[in-house]
């Protein structure tokens, strides 16, 4: 079987933009994402620069609850697949819902939420961690959330790949296309 695969529908999230057309611009005009680190304080280390999303809002995205509730990883999947979705004009139904499922990568999943609770965890006490935090730390919390958000019901799952990551979440949803 030799099914074509295209793209129809594309979202980014990413240090340039918090979508395509900003991260295009970004790109075609040569800038970098990266500069000095805002999201901690790196005084200490010997590094002090990354390529940050900056500007980033989940808040105004999700609401402060289900926002709450999220790793960053994971609210930046569910505007990327927002973002996508919209473009693509996709339009799930009970007909489709079963053809349509969600592939993402993520080298390291919630490191943000283990990092926060663990501190939780050593200052406050074993009672005061989020019950929340399995499901945010888990890589396939994410392509699970857009699942949910748009009701797809066909593949659901996480590439975790360290560097790879992103290639390999590609070629693995081409693959699940490719295969119907």
């Amino acid at each position: 079987m030799n099914n074509r695969v295209v793209i129809t529908g594309l979202g980014l999230v990413t240090p340039l933009g918090l979508d395509v057309p900003t991260t295009w611009e970004a790109l075609i005009a040569g800038r970098s994402g990266v500069g000095s680190i805002t999201h901690f304080d790196a005084s200490e280390y010997p590094t002090r620069i990354a390529a940050e999303v900056k500007e980033f809002d989940p808040d105004a995205l999700f609401g402060r609850r289900d926002a709450r509730r999220m790793d960053r990883f994971t609210q930046f999947a569910m505007a990327a697949a927002g973002q996508a979705m919209e473009d693509a004009g996709l339009t799930v139904t009970d007909s489709n819902a079963h053809r349509i499922g969600a592939v993402i990568g993520s080298g390291v999943g919630g490191i943000i939420s283990i990092m926060e609770q663990l501190e939780v965890l050593r200052t406050r006490g074993p009672r005061r961690v989020s019950p929340f935090l399995i499901p945010m730390m888990l890589s396939d919390t994410a392509p699970g959330q857009v699942a949910i958000a748009y009701g797809l019901k066909g593949p659901n799952f996480a590439v975790i790949s360290a560097c790879a990551t992103g290639a390999n979440a590609i070629g693995e949803a081409a693959e699940v296309v490719r295969r119907g």
